[in-house]
């Protein structure tokens, strides 16, 4: 167990490895070379060029004004400088939103450190219990525990204090959320109302189209939506499936990257033609010419993607019961997205589309049938993967430890039980071993997450960011704390009536706070000042540019700026709310390395967001009611574990005081998610009527057709100047026609019958013509 030595140890690695981090941040960001690392979105942006262009030769790679170097760290208050409303403009709403999951927890959680230190840690440090409980009972325990609810004996009229400061806590915490989903559903509706015209804003995602003998899926779908939005309707983009095709050109990139690199190589150096093996790794096989074996796999796969191309462009199979389909109007879309088609619920299933750089275009090819089955099956693959990672992270946190070293390699005895390793291994090592173990799970749930057939990027986010956050809270938390109480308290349960395991073990749970105070400083400290650096995204932009790069637009692509990473960051932000508000009123000790992560997270990602990060899409803020949702998750969790360790010190009289709590909670969630949700879910079609009457008189000519009609064409038919015609090809079902002549054998003077029932639907007049 650590002490509080041992989290000074702690906290001095992390802080110091921190300070370094900022450092050799501030020295990389100030040479020239490194310019489109650190300032990649001004560049994508096109509002900042190469210092390394001008000067003298030193000067374009080395910064030599050494004035400069003294503010290392005014990064930090220039990151704070650009107000909110021009940062949304400058990188979105969907990121400052992200930014201000950091604020809502220094809002949270600064009061309350601020309440819990001024009355909590008196009225829990003014006891002896812990002393007399290792004196006579044998339990564990450190100085810091004596800051907890553990050093209050049983039966104390001092947990009165902790109850009320658990009611302080919760109407905080609603209240502030309650503020926060209010300010951030205004944004949304406001950003949405100014935003500027996009594709999703007049586009319908149409799935579970049933199929027809008669018509094909595109003239079926034209068909549906001419009868039953005849005034609206406007085109559609079917979907295919190109995912062959699309493995296709991701290959002939790769081969065109190799070829840049050894023409490169041979152009430095042209004594000698370049030659490479075909086997594994080139280690062995037959010896050919690298260029000229590359430029004939080029050739071979450009063949192949001509061939595939043609498939998917005839091939009927190739076509998905799936379409984009667009209106003519932003009211029109709202009314098809948020309406039920047709009698029968699964069929002619509509949902807002996807912005088209948030549209995951492999996914589009599952066959909607399948989706449940999938989701199911991933449903199964994620409880094996939760509850069979607890032993694993029980095993590597035991080898964390001195008895766990000492066990496994006993020469190093001498070696871990020196006083300053002692207090390294108990205050940094249980922390970095956890979250190196954790590394590869984001990995692992976005795969999940694509198995299950999600059909936007910011859908698998979210869908990874709930399995992330559901993972640590299974594993990180609750595995933690019970796994820390059975093998700390393992020697006080062997020598004690078994009536008595449960009054331990609700001392043993507040002990835990140790390990998740060093925990918080190796990932929330040391781990945030890290993500500063853009190692990887610093060392591949040099490779790339040393050995690929050749014009202006292949530099621009070698920069990898990355994104806010939602899928990864949120779940890790919602373990710190989830320990800020458990041990809030157990062990407050805790609150200030919180704040501290709230704060330096705040300021770096800030600087990131401005500076670095280009986000993939835009789907203004529609993750908040998962924030939300999960803060009021935590604060019920913590409610329940108050009053079950109340519970263990017999607080009878107390602890009924508490069931109100998870009530009072539950019903404000409520309340919020009918009172704000909607404008996350739902667009009011006022608001879209508004918009409409207003770019109407803006634009009174505008070409819509011509702006929607190849928006959601899929990415691999774009861009080619060899394959001009393949557009008229997939476009050959958008014509200007109003009414089409259906191909239908069964009733060819009235609209779609029904498929269900098979009866036709009431006639309409059509003037005598055909639909």
């Amino acid at each position: 167990m650590a002490t509080l030595q041992d989290i000074g140890v702690s906290a001095g690695i992390n802080i110091l490895g921190a300070f370094i981090f900022f450092i050799i941040f501030a020295i990389l960001r100030l040479q020239p070379f490194n310019d489109r690392v650190y300032f990649s979105k001004w560049y994508l942006k096109g509002l900042r060029s190469s210092p390394s262009r001008g000067g003298a030769f030193a000067q374009r790679f080395v910064n030599l004004d050494f004035r400069s170097y003294i503010k290392f760290l005014n990064w930090m208050p220039e990151a704070l400088k650009m107000p909110e409303p021009e940062l949304i403009n400058h990188a979105g709403l969907d990121s400052v939103v992200y930014l201000r999951i950091y604020w809502l927890g220094l809002k949270i959680f600064a009061p309350i450190a601020i309440l819990a230190w001024a009355v909590l840690v008196p009225v829990n440090w003014t006891n002896n219990t812990l002393e007399l409980a290792k004196q006579i009972r044998n339990v564990t325990s450190s100085d810091i525990d004596k800051l907890s609810i553990s050093n209050i004996p049983e039966y104390s009229m001092r947990f009165w204090t902790h109850i009320v400061m658990a009611y302080a806590f919760t109407i905080w915490t609603c209240y502030v959320l309650m503020k926060e989903y209010e300010t951030i559903a205004n944004m949304r509706l406001q950003f949405v109302a100014s935003e500027a015209r996009r594709p999703d804003q007049f586009t319908v995602l149409v799935r579970n189209i049933p199929p027809d003998a008669d018509e094909s899926v595109s003239e079926l779908v034209e068909h549906f939506f001419l009868v039953n939005h005849p005034d609206h309707y406007l085109t559609h983009q079917v979907v295919c499936n190109a995912n062959k095709l699309a493995d296709l050109v991701k290959k002939k990139k790769k081969l065109q990257n190799w070829l840049d690199y050894y023409q490169l190589k041979y152009a430095r150096n042209n004594s000698q033609r370049i030659m490479v093996k075909l086997g594994f790794l080139g280690l062995w096989g037959q010896k050919v010419d690298a260029i000229e074996h590359y430029i004939a796999e080029i050739d071979k796969t450009s063949k192949e993607i001509g061939k595939e191309r043609e498939e998917v462009v005839n091939d009927p199979k190739a076509i998905m019961p799936a379409a984009f389909v667009s209106f003519k109007t932003r009211w029109a879309a709202a009314v098809c997205a948020q309406t039920q088609q047709t009698r029968n619920p699964t069929q002619w299933l509509t949902e807002w589309a996807p912005e088209p750089r948030d549209v995951f275009w492999s996914n589009l090819a599952i066959p909607y049938v399948s989706l449940t089955v999938r989701r199911l099956l991933m449903h199964v693959a994620f409880f094996f993967l939760t509850f069979f990672f607890i032993v694993p992270i029980a095993f590597v946190q035991s080898l964390a430890t001195i008895e766990g070293i000492v066990k496994v390699a006993p020469f190093l005895k001498v070696i871990v039980e020196g006083k300053f390793m002692k207090s390294v291994i108990q205050g940094f090592l249980p922390g970095i071993a956890l979250k190196l173990f954790l590394a590869f799970l984001p990995s692992i749930l976005m795969i999940m997450s694509k198995f299950e057939g999600f059909t936007s990027i910011s859908s698998l986010e979210r869908r990874s960011a709930f399995r992330y956050y559901i993972f640590n809270l299974v594993n990180v938390f609750l595995a933690s704390v019970i796994t820390g109480a059975a093998f700390e308290q393992l020697n006080s349960f062997l020598n004690q009536s078994p009536n008595q395991i449960p009054k331990t073990i609700g001392v043993a749970i507040p002990m835990k706070a140790t390990f998740f105070i060093t925990y918080i400083m190796v990932d929330g400290w040391a781990g945030v000042a890290g993500e500063i650096l853009m190692l990887k995204p610093l060392i591949m932009f040099h490779l790339k540019n040393a050995f690929l790069v050749k014009t202006e637009k292949d530099r621009e692509e070698a920069m990898d700026p990355g994104s806010i990473g939602f899928n990864t960051g949120e779940p890790r932000i919602q373990l710190y709310f989830l320990l800020g508000l458990v041990y809030a009123p157990v062990t407050p000790m805790l609150l200030p390395f919180i704040l501290v992560f709230f704060a330096l997270a705040y300021i770096v990602y800030r600087h990131q967001i401005i500076n670095v990060y280009n986000q993939e899409y835009e789907s203004a803020a529609a993750f908040w009611p998962d924030v939300h949702g999960r803060v009021i998750a935590a604060l019920v969790i913590s409610q329940l574990l108050l009053m079950g360790l109340l519970g263990t010190k017999h607080a009878a009289l107390a602890a009924p005081f508490l069931i109100a709590l998870p009530v009072i909670t539950i019903g404000f969630h409520r309340f919020c998610k009918g009172r704000y949700e909607p404008a996350f879910i739902r667009y009011p079609l006022q608001e879209a009527m508004m918009k409409d009457t207003l770019e109407s008189a803006r634009e009174p000519n505008l070409n819509l057709k011509g702006y929607l009609q190849n928006a959601y064409i899929h990415p691999v038919f774009k861009g080619d100047d060899d394959d001009d015609d393949m557009d008229d090809k997939l476009g050959k079902f958008e014509d200007e026609a109003i009414i089409v002549p259906t191909k239908r054998q069964s009733r060819r003077n009235t609209p779609a019958p029904s498929r269900i029932s098979g009866e036709s639907s009431p006639s309409l007049p059509f003037s005598g013509k055909q639909v």
